[in-house]
């Protein structure tokens, strides 16, 4: 076995813009395409089609240096997409049903971890909708138990019950301000996050607040970050996932929480700084990991 390698599990998929445009994204490959860039080496684990997106996929991934060993390619479903509209000048995201990424197939995913480490399992809930990638979360998760669910709540394709599921066992987890307040209601959001916590044994969680920063509540208590204060924001996209791969690797290395709500905070509001939630500079990840001891 080699070193501790963190295991990213779930979507992948371009959005599709009104002016023919595309981005390639999707939370797990984000967070994973961060991972690799602040020098981890995560297994990726999902489906495209055999298709030209598909293809793009693998070819971006190779360019960055990641492992492909966990990306599945789907001769019947296409790689996953979202259509993005405009409707009184506000976005609204369809995301297609019947993706590759709804099909991941179990026994090929769990061959790609022979002879890794896994240091934890990362998952959103988006990738939960379909019995075929559920088994595979569920194969994974029999093998991998410190699990770090990202709470994603994307209408139409979520349910509490599946929710749930997702959270079941989970040692860590994280949600925005409003994914909490639907899930657990609640005059206080402080109580709200601590009884959160509690009802699903949860070690740690994390609860992003916007501009406002976050908080980690953990057995020692609530634990408060703010973001830095002069950001130039260009787009917020992909925030959110910046926080999580800086989550990961402060779980993986240990990290006290003000350190690691420091950090994600810190590095989520660079990014906002980009057009788009990743980069393929590697001159972007260099600072951050020289000032936190990264390789």
């Amino acid at each position: 076995m080699n070193d501790p390698r963190p295991i990213v599990f779930g979507e992948v998929l371009f959005d599709h813009f009104p002016d023919g445009t595309r981005v390639l994204g999707g939370a797990p490959f984000n967070v994973a395409w961060h991972l690799k860039g602040l020098g981890a080496d995560p297994l990726f684990v999902s489906a495209v089609g055999d298709d030209p997106e598909g293809r793009v996929v693998c070819r971006s991934m190779r360019d960055w240096g990641m492992d492909l060993t966990g990306l599945q390619t789907d001769p019947v479903h296409p790689t996953g997409a979202v259509r993005v509209s405009l409707e009184g000048g506000q976005p609204r995201f369809d995301i297609l049903d019947q993706q590759a990424y709804d099909h991941i197939d179990p026994e090929t995913a769990t061959r790609a971890l022979a002879g890794i480490a896994p240091a934890l399992l990362y998952h959103g809930t988006l990738a939960l909708r379909h019995r075929a990638s559920r088994t595979t979360f569920q194969a994974l998760a029999e093998r991998i138990p410190a699990r770090f669910v990202d709470v994603n709540l994307r209408p139409p394709w979520w349910t509490r019950e599946r929710v749930d599921l997702a959270l079941n066992g989970a040692r860590w987890a994280k949600l925005n301000d409003e994914e909490l307040a639907t899930l657990e209601p609640a005059e206080d959001l402080a109580r709200a996050a601590e009884a959160f916590r509690r009802r699903h044994g949860l070690a740690l969680l994390i609860v992003t607040l916007g501009e406002r920063g976050a908080w980690l509540l953990d057995e020692s208590g609530r634990h408060a970050g703010t973001p830095p204060a002069e950001v130039n924001v260009v787009d917020t996209v992909g925030a959110g996932d910046a926080f999580s791969a800086v989550a990961l690797l402060g779980l993986m290395h240990d990290w006290a929480p003000a350190t690691l709500l420091e950090r994600a905070l810190a590095f989520a509001a660079a990014v906002c700084t980009l057009r788009g939630a990743t980069t393929a500079d590697p001159g972007f990840y260099r600072p951050f990991r020289e000032r936190w001891g990264l390789a």
